[in-house]
């Protein structure tokens, strides 16, 4: 085990070089020049082993120290375990630094990494898709020349970050942007993407606006007749088309508010276990009969149905997609309207269909139809008691199941409205028919 140089282990050194040379020098006489050889002899091996040192810091630089002798030893062996401290530490700080990059690209947000004057140094790849940035393209640029905002600026400039900054960029994406001083002089920059939060905002002042609507016609016409009667009405036909109009704008009203449970039960019911078998030839049945008693003749109903077709699936949230697709085609055609309901397999899994003739749907309402509340003929849609939600229900039970709303129409000759459930979701006709007799 090598031991740090001491005074003691030179003085000795030197002492022993000096040697030979007393003793030649007290048996021959001339003691000064023996020692001054001596000393020169120990200097000039002293600079030999600096000159070694140096070429293997400057010229070889390879791991191994070259072979010391003497007083050097402890010295080049000193200088190649701090040589292997520093080159642990340098390991240890690149591993630090790939983890610390590692969970800035894992964060749901741009980390952009830039000096007090805005310049950056480093950001992570959701900084590069939010803000539009390139890495290392733009490392060293200033930030103000790549997010050339005014209200960045001026928020920038003030140097108040206590407040978060929303900012609309140009692709109409909404950001959130925070500021802290991470080290001297330096600034770690945060941009969370708060669009869907604004949209979800929107949508929720736009829901109640329209529910506050909805409501306050069959609210109003309830209170007028209710202080017409308050007034003592009297019996007669008045009277009785007053109590008519209120039951219709209560029936209204509660139709409305069912829906609006149901759409929010499917909307907040997390991920189904779709392993329930849903007989679907049975529900198809038990619909048909419920859509001819509503058309009450009007309309010519077919239902052409797979009698084994069978699925997995949530059966409330399929019968309330495929019920309100098959009402919404008896309440808004016409008299006379030829209305095809189709259930059947296909290659790509099980394919359901309402197809009608009558008087279509326009092109420019076709993409809103699954909004909440959006009508195409609102004075139509307040007489046959619709309410605008039916078809955001069949949107979001059918999500649940990985299928999709498909809509076609042509005005004037015919609208169908579809989907297809996986086939992953398909029972087998055999298992379908086991599972029907331990029912």
């Amino acid at each position: 085990m090598l031991e740090r140089l001491s005074w003691k282990r030179l003085l000795t050194e030197l002492l022993l070089a000096c040697l030979p040379a007393l003793l030649l020098g007290l048996m021959v006489g001339g003691l000064p020049w023996f020692l001054l050889l001596s000393v020169l002899a120990v200097l000039g091996w002293h600079c030999w082993n600096l000159l070694i040192l140096s070429h293997w810091l400057w010229v070889d630089r390879a791991m191994t120290p070259p072979a010391g002798r003497a007083s050097w030893e402890p010295l080049f062996y000193g200088l190649y375990q701090m040589q292997l401290r520093n080159r642990r530490r340098r390991r240890e700080l690149s591993h630090l630094i790939k983890r610390f990059r590692s969970g800035a690209e894992s964060l749901p947000d741009a980390v952009v990494l830039t000096t007090e004057e805005g310049t950056i140094f480093w950001c992570n790849g959701l900084a590069q898709q939010h803000l539009g940035l390139r890495w290392p393209e733009d490392n060293g640029q200033n930030i103000l020349n790549l997010l050339r905002y005014p209200e960045f600026s001026q928020w920038l400039s003030r140097r108040d970050f206590s407040q978060a900054l929303t900012l609309v960029l140009n692709n109409q994406r909404h950001l959130e942007f925070r500021i802290m001083p991470y080290s001297e002089g330096q600034w770690l920059m945060v941009a969370r993407d708060v669009t869907d939060k604004h949209q979800l905002e929107g949508a929720r002042r736009h829901f109640f606006a329209n529910v506050s609507h909805e409501l306050r016609t069959p609210l109003t016409v309830l209170q007028g007749y209710l202080e017409m009667m308050q007034d003592d009405m009297p019996a007669g036909p008045m009277r009785e088309k007053a109590l008519a109009t209120m039951r219709e704008q209560t029936r209204r009203m509660d139709s409305l508010v069912g829906q609006l449970l149901t759409l929010s039960r499917i909307e907040a019911a997390p991920a189904l276990d779709l392993h329930q078998t849903v007989d679907m030839p049975m529900m198809l049945r038990v619909l048909q009969r419920e859509a001819e008693t509503l058309s009450q003749g009007r309309h010519v109903l077919q239902f052409d149905c797979d009698a084994q077709l069978r699925v997995l699936g949530n059966e409330e949230q399929l019968r309330s997609a495929v019920s309100n697709l098959v009402y919404n085609a008896v309440n808004h055609t016409p008299a006379g309207t030829r209305i095809v309901v189709g259930w059947q397999r296909q290659r790509q899994g099980a394919a359901f269909s309402v197809e009608d003739n009558g008087p279509g749907i326009a092109a420019e309402h076709l993409p809103r139809l699954t909004e909440r509340f959006y009508r195409v003929d609102r004075a139509r849609s307040r007489q046959t008691g619709g309410s605008g939600l039916g078809l955001a229900i069949v949107k979001h039970a059918l999500g649940h199941h990985g299928a999709r709303l498909e809509i076609a129409s042509e005005p004037g000759v015919a609208t169908r409205f579809s989907f297809t459930l996986p086939a992953r979701l398909l029972v087998a006709p055999m298992l379908a028919e086991n599972k029907r007799g331990e029912q």
